[in-house]
């Protein structure tokens, strides 16, 4: 990993190949229980804690839908290695298709997913960090129309 904004793992276990060689469902996979913490630290910063407010909050960016709007959201601000990371996600054939997402939503929830994988394991934390914060508020500001 390098780079000024590079910040270790969470965890002492790196992954298997860098992050440009890694399966871009394999990316999906740690990207999607990456963004669910930052979306719980982003409920969990607003008032009302109740815990069912906090899950029906988290589960209003966390969906395929709201995953895919995210990400049309962000694309105008992803540099060209970024924008490669979100067609390999979004051409990956997983197999399957939850029940309560259509197949294009679900695909490109995947790019999403896949995309906050590379950044974390590439280190690029700060980056990570802004892109899901411009992502919030984006998703956010459009919720509001």
């Amino acid at each position: 990993m390098t780079g000024a904004d590079d910040a270790a793992l969470w965890f002492p276990e790196p992954p298997s190949k860098p992050a440009r060689l890694l399966p871009p469902l394999a990316l999906a996979y740690i990207g999607d229980a990456v963004y669910e913490v930052a979306v719980r630290q982003h409920v969990i910063a607003r008032p009302n804690l109740r815990p069912h407010q906090l899950h029906l909050r988290s589960t209003s960016y966390v969906s395929a839908k709201a995953q895919a709007t995210i990400l049309s959201l962000l694309e105008p601000e992803l540099a060209e290695p970024e924008q490669d990371i979100v067609r390999q996600g979004r051409n990956a054939k997983s197999g399957t298709v939850p029940k309560n997402a259509n197949v294009l939503d679900y695909r490109h929830a995947t790019a999403f997913e896949a995309l906050i994988g590379f950044l974390y394991y590439s280190g690029k934390h700060d980056r990570l960090r802004s892109l899901i914060a411009l992502g919030f508020e984006r998703y956010e500001a459009s919720e509001q129309k």
